[in-house]
């Protein structure tokens, strides 16, 4: 509490230099402390910066704005706890290093396709301050760090949890065939630009009450870019949707419409065409030996490119792969077989190694060719094809229950945290 009562008291020894100034000098107001966290404070200055942004977004949602004492609070509460956040992560010892930021900033930027210097140009021309958004930027992922630390504490998930949810009424496997109709919102919205965006989507839901054609309302109105297709996005499985997206289509029986729902910074309309049980998951699997050189300190790269050009002579010759393989091949795993290696899916090991397979038929052999840990040479045993449904439902029924079991933990463990803290509110 020291840092802060020095903090409150520098601000009240300004607060009383302030009437000995004569009237003709100018002087910037005293930053109001809105909230004390430990030993950090809240500022005014901070909350209205963080009231600006959730009000565009709120304006960009087409959302009434909840009465400003209200909101007031929610966002006071969600600066509290990013505090009490930040704090507890470095209290723990995770340290985010200026090359981290940034890269973070690089990330950003990229995204937005700028240049850095083109982001920082946009930011201050919104009228924020850079330094400032670097310092939120480095409080993101420290906080995120700090998520990623708790949930890797978890217990794994269990085949057994995995089992029971695959059973249950509450995994959703089948697909939906749908089609939409998007708006596309801006987080600098004004109010025109939304009332605009309200007409445009009562013009759209009283066409389609009208009896107009889904496809041509797509056509005519879509802001999407499938909207030249009859706004068809194909089939979607509802478990890979937000939440409140996937309950509402949900719900929907084949040739029902929703209402309008914003998601991802979109105005959607969506119609569900058809709906059937998921379709079974058929992968190529391939069968192969191989051998490897790899460059060390004693096989420069190019006595290993040499080396493994030599193999594929003598193996031309006649002699044997896998004796070879036995022989000369740096991996470990395959060497002692032959150079055998297990059936393995397609891109397993990725594009050049898939490349050079779907080059050959089984009993082909590749010439040597450049891949990861060194010089490779490649002889297709096999080809198949399996069913791995099973497998692809384990794997999203496994992701679901981490992510809800995340969630839960994330919010006990800030509670918690919440709890524990100093926090007073001042503001009135």
């Amino acid at each position: 509490m020291k840092a802060s009562a020095t903090k409150i008291c520098a601000v009240v020894m300004l607060a009383a230099l302030a009437p000995t100034w004569t009237a003709a000098q100018e002087f910037e107001p005293i930053d109001e402390i809105v909230a004390i966290v430990d030993e950090n404070v809240i500022l005014r200055s901070e909350l209205e910066t963080s009231m600006d942004g959730i009000i565009r977004q709120i304006r960009a949602r087409g959302e009434r704005q909840p009465p400003r004492p209200a909101l007031e609070k929610q966002v006071l509460d969600r600066l509290i706890m990013s505090k009490i956040q930040v704090q507890r992560a470095e209290q723990t010892g995770i340290l985010i290093t200026d090359q981290e930021v940034d890269q973070a900033l690089d990330n950003v930027a990229r995204q937005n396709n700028l240049s850095l210097a083109q982001l920082r140009q946009a930011i201050e021309k919104d009228g924020a301050n850079f330094n400032e958004f670097r310092e939120d930027v480095r409080n993101e992922l420290l906080t995120t760090q700090l998520r990623d630390r708790i949930i890797s504490s978890m217990d794994a998930v269990t085949d057994t949890e995995v089992e029971i949810l695959l059973e249950s009424n509450f995994f959703e496997s089948d697909e939906y065939h749908l089609s939409q109709i998007a708006l596309r919102t801006s987080p600098s919205a004004g109010p025109d630009e939304i009332r605009e965006l309200e007409a445009k989507t009562r013009e759209i839901v009283e066409a389609l009450n009208n009896g107009m054609d889904f496809a041509t309302a797509a056509i005519n109105f879509s802001q999407a870019p499938d909207a030249l297709e009859g706004g068809d996005i194909g089939w979607r499985n509802l478990n890979s949707m937000p939440r409140e997206l996937s309950d509402t289509l949900r719900s929907l029986r084949p040739g029902e419409i929703s209402e309008p729902m914003i998601s991802g910074g979109s105005v959607l309309i969506v119609k569900v065409n058809d709906r059937r049980p998921r379709s079974e998951v058929i992968v190529d699997e391939f069968h192969a030996r191989h051998i490897m050189i790899s460059p060390s300190e004693l096989m420069s790269p190019e006595r290993a490119r040499k080396l493994a050009q030599d193999l594929h002579k003598r193996i031309e010759q006649g002699e044997n792969f896998s004796e070879l393989a036995r022989e000369y091949s740096d991996d470990t795993r395959s060497a002692n077989l032959g150079g055998l290696m297990d059936w393995f899916p397609e891109d397993a090991y990725g594009e050049t190694f898939q490349a050079v397979c779907d080059r050959l038929e089984p009993g082909q052999i590749s010439e040597p060719f450049l891949h990861q840990n060194g010089w490779h040479i490649l002889k297709l045993e096999g080809k198949r094809k399996t069913d791995r449904t099973r497998e692809a439902l384990e794997i999203e029924a496994r992701n679901m229950i981490m992510q809800q079991r995340s969630e839960q933990e994330l919010d006990r463990t800030f509670r918690q945290m919440r709890d524990e803290a100093y926090v007073e509110v001042m503001l009135e």
